[in-house]
């Protein structure tokens, strides 16, 4: 015997369309125990239609069948919505039973939405504009969310700095303003980065270079122009401003390693207009690397011209020569203060087949992203060395 396939949204639609309809019912003769009744059932009956949309979407196989179970379902949320959004605007709601009721539903359906749209939005237009009683409940909702935040404190001034940028952006969005153009996946995006940024634990970290709230914004690419602006004027504060070059070099090569390992979603984004949030850290942590590997090597030119007439010309190239020199320091084999003064007193003396002029910071810096083929090129040289001296 086959099942009847019902309509999962069916007690929801009778009683927004039919019993709770002021132009089909007496509702004003619904006393508060039925009230109280159908408010309890409004909420188990949410938990039941996610259930019974997951088991219809997992039975189905074809993305086309399931695109459509989907859409259909928005848009008949949708529908509800709008109809207890204008039940509610009748004098017959003005009762305080009845309103709290009515919200209560509307809470629901939009929780009902907001649970399509997160689980379900590649089979959704996102692009398209929400229509407007959504986006006044919606609103409703952001508003809400957006008067806690601001209330939030965090433990560190910085965190509490990006906390306001946050607030800002979001007051700014267009959200809060029904004569705008708001898509799904902006109001999608709004609703994940406040629940995400609420639900943080802020940490106090005065040596990391990105914090909790930092790693939250990046990986959600929170691309504000605002915020990018911040970032790179704090990562730049952090550099000791009596550094040398080589130091400096070095401390952003570790901020850039600290933001590799920040994953971020390349699939969302604040500002559709503008680039990825992490994309742009990277380009310009790069160009600021390249602008003080370029120093350097300047700096090691007008040092060593002049100095060394005769150099000694390297059957290996400048990285294979790196990789020697910090394994003859780290093993102890030549001694120093430190492994930049070993490249330091050497690398000027030498010289390789296609580079005349060498860089001491740069041979050191690269020593320390050693590739595969240059450290295989590496040992067979020493062992060519090892082979020759047991010739002896």
């Amino acid at each position: 015997m086959m099942m009847r396939k019902t309509y999962p949204l069916e007690w929801l639609d009778n009683l927004i369309l039919e019993h709770l309809n002021p132009n089909r019912t007496a509702i004003s003769q619904l006393s508060e125990t039925d009230l109280a009744v159908i408010s309890e059932n409004v909420v188990k009956e949410s938990g039941r239609i996610q259930i019974r949309i997951k088991n219809e979407i997992f039975s189905l196989r074809k993305k086309r069948e399931i695109r459509l179970l989907i859409r259909k379902y928005h848009s008949s949320l949708i529908f509800l919505l709008d109809a207890v959004v204008d039940n509610r605007k009748t004098a017959a709601f003005e009762a305080a039973g009845l309103a709290e009721t009515a919200e209560l539903i509307i809470g629901c359906l939009d929780e009902l939405l907001s649970f399509l749209e997160n689980r379900y939005s590649n089979y959704l237009s996102l692009d398209e504009r929400v229509p407007i009683t959504y986006l006044m409940v919606s609103r409703n909702e952001l508003e809400l969310k957006l008067k806690k935040l601001k209330k939030s404190k965090c433990e560190s001034e910085q965190d509490q700095i990006v906390l306001g940028i946050v607030i800002e952006e979001l007051s700014n969005a267009g959200l809060c303003d029904t004569n705008s153009r708001v898509t799904f996946r902006q109001l999608g995006y709004e609703r994940m980065l406040l629940k995400s940024v609420l639900s943080l634990e802020h940490s106090e970290n005065a040596s990391a270079v990105f914090s909790a709230f930092d790693r939250l914004l990046i990986s959600l690419n929170f691309n504000s122009a605002q915020y990018v602006n911040l970032l790179k004027e704090r990562l730049i504060s952090k550099l000791d401003v009596g550094e040398g070059v080589e130091q400096k070099f070095n401390t952003l090569s570790y901020y850039s390693k600290e933001l590799g390992q920040i994953d971020s979603n390349y699939a969302i984004t604040f500002n559709p207009a503008a680039q990825h949030l992490k994309m742009v850290l990277e380009q310009w942590l790069k160009y600021e690397m390249l602008y003080l590997e370029k120093k350097m090597e300047r700096s090691d030119a007008l040092a060593s011209k002049g100095t060394v007439e005769n150099k000694l010309e390297c059957d290996l190239s400048a990285d294979q020569i790196g990789i020697i020199l910090r394994a003859a320091d780290e093993a102890r084999v030549v001694k120093s203060r430190s492994m930049s003064l070993v490249f330091q007193r050497i690398v000027p003396h030498l010289s390789t087949a296609f580079k005349r002029d060498l860089s001491y910071q740069s041979v050191r810096s690269k020593s320390y992203n050693a590739e595969e083929t240059d450290k295989n090129t590496a040992i067979l040289t020493l062992e060519k060395m090892i082979k020759k001296i047991r010739s002896y």
